[in-house]
């Protein structure tokens, strides 16, 4: 309901806008107070509430109270909150947590997890992995690569178009991509995945539901998410997508089995000679 709210704030008018407004700052309040309360503290009408209400197609104000309370007791209890510059450490600190937290809770409750278990079927199955991404995504491509090579899949990430366009070239079937993205819109990308795809490989992307990269890949896991658009670089989408490969990470894991906990105790061992003795406990 949150979300809705913050999506239909430009159709408001600006007295339905402070009724909005109080509820994306204090939604407990609002879903326990009496209409009185809700019209005062918004420094608006009574009637102004159950229009506000039914702006966003509620028969009235109990019925908006209990699609709101479903909301919240559903585990998503915040929307993005934007910073400012009088913003203290602490409420810097508590909105990119409760920002953080509400997308991710938001993106698992709207995962297509039938997509997700073909994803981690085609990732268990494959010959060769590829992590594509530029800019920030390149970033959580390396990270990728750092978790899938240790699953004794032969992976590589690659942040650099000509790069990942030439090894597009040099796949074929049983080979598979993950094609990252925050804008799903980079056409270095999109001609990578176009390359990859007729070379036969599987592509899988991690990208917005509405972008061309969407429509391009084999399957899509979806990451859609609000940013605060006076911030320059899209943090929220980012941790998004790490945990997105994490689940993947741990999914293939799973389906390796008893064959991969060898591996991973192999490595574990070469590692000791570089940590100081009498700290295992820690990386």
């Amino acid at each position: 309901m949150l979300e809705r709210i913050k999506a239909a704030l430009d159709s408001l008018s600006k007295s339905e806008r402070k009724v909005a407004q109080l509820v994306i700052e204090q939604p407990n309040l609002v879903a326990n107070a009496p209409i009185a309360q809700i019209a005062d503290l918004a420094l608006v009408s009574q009637p102004t509430v159950i229009r506000f209400c039914r702006s966003l197609n509620c028969s009235g104000l109990q019925d908006f109270k209990l699609r709101l309370t479903r909301s919240l007791v559903s585990g998503v209890p915040y929307v993005h909150s934007m910073v400012s510059r009088d913003d203290s450490a602490h409420d810097l600190a508590r909105k990119l947590f409760d920002n953080n937290i509400s997308h991710l809770l938001r993106c698992r409750n709207e995962l297509d997890t039938e997509v997700l278990e073909r994803a981690i079927t085609i990732l268990s199955n494959a010959k060769k992995i590829e992590m594509y991404g530029q800019g920030q995504s390149g970033a959580v491509a390396i990270d990728a690569q750092n978790k899938f090579f240790r699953l004794g899949v032969p992976t590589v990430s690659y942040t650099d178009p000509h790069m990942h366009g030439m090894s597009a070239s040099m796949l074929g079937p049983g080979d598979a991509v993950v094609a990252i993205s925050n804008s799903g819109r980079t056409l270095d990308l999109l001609r990578s995945v176009e390359i990859a795809r007729d070379a036969g490989a599987d592509v899988i992307g991690i990208t917005h539901s509405k972008s061309p990269l969407a429509k391009r890949c084999s399957l899509c896991l979806f990451a859609d998410t609000m940013e605060d658009p006076d911030l320059y670089t899209p943090m929220i989408t980012r941790i998004v997508h790490l945990v997105i490969i994490d689940v993947l990470a741990v999914g293939v894991a799973l389906r390796r089995g008893p064959e991969l906990i060898d591996q991973l105790e192999k490595m574990k061992r070469s590692l000791k000679e570089k940590r100081v003795r009498g700290h295992d406990n820690y990386s």
